[in-house]
C-alpha cells in the first residue's frame, strides 16, 4: 500500500478515541447529576414521612390523654379527633381546600414544614394550603381512619414549568 494514502488514519483514529471518551465522561456528570436529585428527593420522602407520623402520633397522644381525663365528663372523643381535620376537601393533586384547623398542634405541624418556624427542616414549596389532614369517623368501626397528605415542590423540579408536586400520604386508624 502507498504510504501517501494512510497519512491521517491515525490522526482520526484519535479523534475517534476523544469523542468516545468524552461521551463516557459526560454520561458520568450526567448519571452523578441524577444520583444527586434522587438522594435529595428520597431525603424530602424521608422528612415528610417524618412530619405525618408526629401528626398522627400527637392526634394519638391527645386522644389518650383526653380519654383518661376524669375531669372532663363531656368530654366526646370523635369531636375532638375533628379538631385537627386541616382542608380536608380535595381540589385536586395537592390542590386542598375547606376550613383550616384552629388545633395548636396542627397549626405548629403546618408551620415547621412551611419553614415558618426552622428553615433547616422544611420541605420545600410547602404552604399550608399543600397539607391535609382528613377524618373518616365511620360509625360503628370502633376506628377512626386519618389520612394525612403532605405535598411540596424539591428545587430540582421548581425550574421546570408545569412540574408535579411531590405527594406522601399516610393512612393511620386511631380509637
Amino acid at each position: 500500500m502507498n504510504k501517501r494514502k494512510q497519512q491521517g488514519v491515525m490522526l482520526i483514529e484519535a479523534l475517534i478515541a476523544i469523542l468516545i471518551f468524552s461521551l463516557g465522561i459526560l454520561g458520568m456528570v450526567a448519571m452523578g447529576s441524577v444520583a444527586i436529585a434522587a438522594q435529595s428527593d428520597s431525603q424530602y420522602r424521608t422528612e415528610a414521612a417524618n412530619y405525618a407520623n408526629e401528626i398522627v402520633s400527637e392526634m394519638a397522644i391527645q386522644m389518650q390523654a383526653a380519654a383518661y381525663n376524669q375531669a372532663a365528663n363531656s368530654f366526646v372523643p370523635n369531636a375532638a379527633l375533628l379538631s385537627f381535620a386541616h382542608q380536608p376537601a380535595s381540589g385536586g393533586y395537592c390542590s386542598f381546600a375547606g376550613g383550616a384547623s384552629t388545633n395548636p398542634a396542627v397549626l405548629d405541624w403546618v408551620s415547621r414544614i412551611s419553614g415558618a418556624v426552622d428553615t433547616k427542616r422544611m420541605l420545600p414549596g410547602a404552604t399550608n394550603v399543600s397539607q391535609q389532614i382528613t377524618i373518616d369517623q365511620t360509625p360503628g368501626s370502633g376506628f377512626n381512619r386519618v389520612t394525612v397528605t403532605i405535598c411540596w415542590q424539591p428545587p430540582s423540579s421548581a425550574a421546570v414549568a408545569f412540574a408535579p408536586m411531590h405527594r406522601y400520604e399516610l393512612v393511620s386508624y386511631i380509637n
